[in-house]
């Protein structure tokens, strides 16, 4: 794994919506068993089989996502999650095999947080106890309508929830993606990526560059797309609270 750099939770100033809605105890008392850590992207944090040893939570724009790898060779992504969430460790008590490969999509400063200090703090603090059985049942809502979506929606409809699920993470519009990279998530192959791009560069949405794809005109970009990520947003809403 590539951490640049460690440093004390005070010195970073970055939000995490997960941890606000803890109350300002039980909150104090989560970060204060964290440490932050700056990712890169495309960091790995769990191969499949490994052992889970560590939660960790996307601030402000980091992202990390989950891959299941298949037999194809291709990585598809079934989740992204940003500040709104929590990587590895939600449901389990740690120590057990990863399923899917966990790794940073968006580089960022994240908390990160040994299980056996995340267990000691929730035998503790019912709210964060509670707070995480909840993430988990949102967590759940993902995969669901993830799978739901790839088998149901078009490329095109695939790809426009994707960018702006990643914008609405990030806060800014530009994402560190190139299309070959685009194309394995979503299990496709690149040149059904590069001829929905270029759909979307002609319609005036987006704008491409080395290594990267810059949104221009979201909420035309949200028109293409499914109703999968308002479909989240709600059961997060139900759930959770306002966590978007």
């Amino acid at each position: 794994m590539d951490i640049r750099t460690s440093e004390h939770i005070g010195t970073i100033d970055r939000r995490s919506d997960l941890l606000d809605l803890l109350g300002d105890r039980d909150r104090a008392m989560l970060r204060a068993a964290c440490e932050a850590v700056r990712l890169e992207s495309g960091a790995v944090l769990y191969q499949p089989g490994a052992n889970v040893d560590y939660c960790y939570l996307p601030l402000g724009s980091a992202i990390g996502s989950y891959f299941v790898e298949m037999d194809e060779g291709l990585a598809v992504e079934t989740i992204l999650v940003g500040r709104e969430g929590a990587i590895g460790g939600v449901v389990s008590h740690g120590n057990l095999p990863a399923f899917a490969r966990a790794n940073v999509l968006h580089g960022g400063h994240f908390l990160r947080i040994a299980l056996r200090d995340l267990e000691a703090v929730k035998r503790q603090s019912p709210a964060v106890d509670h707070l995480f059985a909840r993430y988990a049942d949102c967590m759940l809502a993902q995969v669901f309508q993830s799978i739901a979506c790839n088998a149901v929606h078009t490329i095109e409809q695939r790809a426009a929830k994707w960018l702006v699920a990643a914008v609405e993470r990030m806060g800014r519009p530009d994402v560190t993606m190139t299309q070959e990279q685009l194309a394995s998530m979503m299990g496709v192959g690149r040149s059904y990526a590069s001829r929905v791009l270029q759909r979307f560069k002609h319609d005036g949405l987006l704008r491409t560059r080395r290594g990267g794809i810059e949104v221009l005109d979201r909420a035309g970009l949200a028109g293409r797309a499914c109703s999968c990520n308002d479909q989240v947003h709600d059961h997060f809403a139900k759930v959770l609270g306002q966590i978007y």
